[in-house]
């Protein structure tokens, strides 16, 4: 999984429309007859279920069973052990071709010539697979622009959520890249065993509709990334600078505020926050995606921004402002979080949860003191926590049209490679590298990268996300696995129920920026840049110029999903 920081996809505005209070999410079109009638740019949705035309699943054996059993998928199973890897692909394809793939990268590109990369194309058969790599930070919005001009070489990796910076992605889908379907239809092991072992539903939700009007127009289009669960975010606490200063972990956001006050040193230059935006909503029990949940007693849909829950949360996010918890340039967007947090001039990051392990592995390392752990489910006011999990693949490797049936079996090889789970060869090459070069093996037998290894195989995204793994895992230092296995555990009953579960759902275009102008008001209020008094207005305005007509096409999908 990409490594998430200020160089990461979960970042700032991206992901706050991941966590979901603005713009709607991932495109498609409808399969369902009852959307058929949605025209484009009108909003789109497209059922990722009941297919009779993908790969056949067929159970990949792991090697080894996990040391701790959790109950997937969101307490994931973990190895608090590393075994001795087993070769995965034991018939290795022989590749000859050359192909170039657009890919994200947060921070300091590798070297193209990187020995790594040589490495990995003799590993996985000779196949020669070139990375462009991008700037993360810009990546959704550019990669619309590199696509209509069919600039993205021969593949372009996305992830889920930067599909609604896309401007109606389904015609982008159908139009600009290759279709899968006879390639990857029914029994696919004898070739391709790893991607055969590969969800249903990953594969179900690569599916987009050629035409709106003709269910049976519904073809694979991606190759799927992997299925995270748990919660992909969390609030980051150094736990050393709360021992030292005689303060608990806070367990409700009454007493989050309360920590924050007695650390918070304005004029010391230390604060409690940089970020609030994308990881508190579910604080307030406001929902994620694209902020919509059905009420019962309205008996209908309601956005985020409707419910009084709304309010409190840019209440709250404005009383950290104006008591200075947040650090001063935070309305900037471009300081580094991760510097801030382990220099101890922030006491909580909001982040992805790879952060967790990040910082364990630097502080073994003595890059970095103290520690961090992420603070449990919070809720407001005695409500029931409510905790953002992840749904779905984290994004899908998409293929130019223009290649050849042969080429496209090439790079399909390579990504059944790349979907061998931990405990095999191909896992610890692609994540930890070569012996002696990218990493040394630790005392406990478990992969250590180098500081080579450090800046050019476990920072940037490069091939780990080319495919997904047939099963993914809590891995890594024993004592952090039992910590996140156990956090897991703790938050896992008050997930988030997936209301459209099933379906992949886009809103009209006018929601979208709407919902855009919706988020940079959020920002305004929380920034003292606007009163608290203007949200009636502005929640009128986004209803009135997206939203109340989005209501109606999401209502369309929801009823059909649920059989009303």
């Amino acid at each position: 999984m990409a490594t998430p920081s200020d160089r990461s996809p979960f970042k700032r505005r991206s992901l706050f429309k991941a966590a979901g209070l603005g713009a709607a999410g991932a495109a498609g079109l409808p399969l369902i007859s009852a959307c058929s009638d949605i025209e484009s740019g009108g909003g789109t949705s497209q059922a990722t279920e009941g297919f009779d035309f993908l790969p056949t699943y067929k159970e990949w054996p792991l090697p080894f069973e996990p040391d701790l059993i959790g109950e997937p998928p969101n307490h994931p199973s973990g190895f608090t052990s590393y075994p001795e890897p087993v070769q995965a692909v034991t018939e290795l394809p022989s590749g000859s071709g050359t192909y170039e793939i657009t890919m994200p990268v947060w921070g300091t590109v590798p070297s193209s010539d990187d020995p790594y990369y040589a490495a990995l194309h003799e590993a996985w058969g000779g196949t020669v697979i070139n990375l462009r790599q991008a700037d993360g930070n810009t990546y959704a919005e550019t990669s619309a622009q590199w696509l209509q001009a069919g600039e993205f070489g021969n593949g372009i990796y996305m992830f889920s959520w930067m599909l609604d910076a896309q401007s109606n992605f389904r015609e982008t889908v159908v139009n600009t890249f290759y279709d899968l379907t006879d390639i990857l239809s029914g029994d696919i092991s004898d070739r391709w065993p790893l991607l055969a072992g590969r969800e249903t539903a990953a594969w179900g939700q690569s599916v987009w509709s050629t035409d709106p009007e003709d269910p049976e127009t519904a073809r694979i289009f991606g190759i799927p990334g992997s299925v995270w669960g748990g919660p992909n975010n969390g609030l980051l606490a150094r736990t050393d600078l709360l021992e030292a200063d005689g303060l608990a972990m806070p367990t409700s956001v009454e007493e989050l505020l309360d920590v924050a006050r007695a650390w918070s040193d304005d004029a010391g230059g230390r604060w409690a926050f940089l970020g609030l935006d994308y990881i508190s909503p579910q604080w307030f029990g406001l929902a994620s995606g694209d902020g919509w949940i059905w009420d019962e007693e309205q008996g209908k849909l309601v956005h985020n921004s409707e419910r009084p829950e709304y309010t409190e949360w840019l209440e709250f996010r404005r009383t950290a402002w104006d008591e200075k918890l947040v650090h001063p340039d935070a309305p900037s967007g471009t300081l580094d979080g991760k510097e801030l947090h382990k220099a101890g001039t922030i006491l909580f990051q909001q982040d992805n949860m790879s952060w967790w392990q990040d910082y364990a592995t630097q502080a073994a390392g003595g890059q970095v003191e103290g520690a961090i752990a992420p603070v449990g489910a919070l809720a407001a006011n005695g409500r029931t926590p409510l905790v953002h999990v992840g749904i779905g693949v984290e994004g899908w490797l998409f293929l130019s049209k223009d290649l050849e049936q042969e080429q496209v079996e090439e790079i399909l090889d390579v990504a059944n490679w790349c979907s061998a789970p931990y405990g095999t060869k191909e896992y610890e090459m692609l994540w930890f590298g070569v012996e002696g070069e990218q990493f040394e093996y630790g005392e406990d037998g478990a992969p250590v990268h180098t500081e080579v290894g450090t800046d050019v195989v476990q920072a940037p995204v490069n091939f780990k996300t080319f495919s997904g793994q047939v099963q993914t895992f809590l891995t890594g230092a024993p004592d952090f696995v039992q910590a996140k296995f156990d956090y897991n555990a703790s938050v896992k009953d008050y997930a988030e129920v997936n209301i459209w579960e099933g379906m992949r759902v886009e809103g009209p275009a006018d929601f979208k920026t709407a919902g855009q102008t919706l988020i940079d008001q959020q920002d305004d209020i929380a920034y003292g840049r606007a009163e608290l008094s203007s949200i009636p207005d502005m929640v009128e305005t986004f209803l009135n110029n997206g939203g109340e007509a989005a209501r109606e096409h999401y209502t369309t999908a929801y009823n059909t999903l649920h059989g009303e």
